[in-house]
């Protein structure tokens, strides 16, 4: 087992991978920019070194300072978290290159499954269903008016290198197309470097299930299940559940094989997701993409199958085959994750940044998680994102999993800044979010019209 990794993220996230590394007996470097000099993961690994000031360009994004801190350091491979660099090739290609163990996939497959528009192709080869679109790159507004008029209106636009909602926008008619797609390919641009777009008929509204995926250096792959997370606001989202209340055993066992088919037709190794688009009206399901790291709702996942996958994350990358075969794992009861963010869903949810006078977690009991990095005293920065914390629960069934998630949120208490925790427990307690009965339209044109005409 490796000695020391080097932990290159922030947050919640860095503070998840420090417990687990320590629970398998691994050393830890934190790094951290001057605005997080007394973030919690700088208190809680063994060493921590300064990678720059508060801009993330200087130093959560600076790759030749992260590496020069991994070697200064003696750290044998880097955990990248989500977000920041866990998806860029070239910082996986130069740890490669430096002889630090990536945890995460080769470069090679990262640019494969990472760009949207390769992942696509790569798909279809491996014959998993995608979306009617673009076979390439679409660069010019004359060429997305051709293609938006062969595949048919409505469409969505997709940054190729995109994530975390950037560079996406949904196209109803031709008279919307040439804005929406300047101002994505600008977003995307100025997001990651990147302007190259692509192009799909919009399945709205849907489902979005996801499948979790282990694989290993030995060619052994296995899923963990799915979740759902079609509860999103601007692409982005805002609670996830697993399993999903809308797919029964025949379609969870269709769902499933095909993610685990798309990781093997790649050689797929360490952990990542397959996201699919489902059509509840005809029972189709679609691939929309590929994440290659760790998710924000991966404990979810966790407590169903019982499986850690932080841990599984850094056995792989040592070499290690997989802790569990595919017929040891076994789905039990419901779990739900809900984001806490410093922000004020009543003001547009601008964000909040802002010192933390007082602070009281949920707890007690079986089955409830908090996964933050906040405490009492503690400055929320105003450079980084605004999810300040995760509650996750637990239940025998989704009944409980729902009554255990509301008891939760009311007793989170955090003053000293505005947070969601009362949008996320008005949401938690909706009668269509308690009957299952949403779908990724349901946040924006059912629940926030109402949620904002509240006083």
């Amino acid at each position: 087992m490796f000695n020391k990794i080097l932990i290159a993220n922030r947050g919640e996230i860095a503070v998840r991978i420090i417990r687990a590394a320590r629970e398998l007996g691994v050393g830890t470097v934190a790094i951290y920019s001057t605005a997080d000099r007394d973030a919690l993961h700088v208190h809680l690994a063994d060493e921590a070194i300064c990678v720059g000031p508060a801009r993330s360009t200087e130093s959560y994004l600076n790759m030749n300072n992260i590496l020069s801190a991994a070697v200064a350091t003696g750290a044998q491979a880097i955990h990248p978290g989500f977000g920041f660099l866990s998806e860029n090739s070239k910082f996986a290609r130069l740890c490669e290159e430096m002889n630090i163990k990536f945890i995460g996939p080769s470069a090679k497959v990262m640019d494969m499954m990472g760009d949207k528009i390769n992942a696509r192709a790569e798909m279809i080869k491996a014959g998993v269903p995608v979306t009617p679109g673009s076979e390439g790159e679409v660069h010019t507004t004359d060429e997305a008016v051709k293609i938006a008029e062969e595949i048919g209106y409505p469409i969505i636009l997709k940054a190729s290198a995109g994530g975390g909602g950037k560079g996406i926008r949904k196209v109803n008619t031709v008279e919307e197309l040439v804005p929406a797609f300047e101002a994505a390919q600008a977003e995307a641009q100025a997001a990651f470097g990147n302007g190259a777009m692509f192009i799909e008929r919009m399945i709205f509204p849907a489902r979005h299930i996801e499948v979790q995926i282990l694989g290993d250096s030995h060619g052994n792959v296995i899923h963990l299940g799915e979740r759902d997370c079609s509860l999103q606001r601007n692409n982005q989202k805002v609670l996830e559940e697993s399993p999903s209340v809308a797919i029964g055993h025949t379609l969870r066992n269709e769902i499933t094989s095909a993610a685990v088919k798309a990781a093997q037709h790649v050689s797929y190794e360490n952990a990542g997701t397959i996201e699919f688009l489902l059509d509840e009206s005809s029972g189709k399901f679609y691939f929309m993409e590929m994440n290659t790291r760790v998710q924000v709702e991966h404990p979810v996942t966790e407590f169903v199958s019982g499986v850690d996958i932080v841990k599984e994350q850094i056995r792989v990358a040592n070499g290690n085959d997989l802790s569990v075969k595919q017929e040891d794992v076994t789905f039990n009861g419901h779990a739900i994750e809900c984001r806490i963010n410093a922000e004020n869903p009543k003001f547009n949810f601008a964000p909040s940044p802002g010192k933390i006078t007082n602070l009281f977690l949920p707890g007690g009991g079986v089955g409830l998680r908090v996964d933050s990095a906040m405490y009492s005293g503690y400055t929320i920065p105003p450079y980084y994102d605004s999810m300040i914390a995760k509650v996750i629960v637990h239940g025998e069934n989704r009944f409980e999993a729902l009554m255990k998630m509301q008891r939760a949120l009311l007793e989170f208490d955090v003053e000293g800044v505005t947070t969601n925790v009362d949008f996320q427990l008005e949401l938690i307690s909706d009668p269509h979010v308690v009957a299952g009965d949403y779908d990724t339209s349901f946040l924006g044109n059912v629940f926030l019209p109402e949620y904002q005409k509240e006083d």
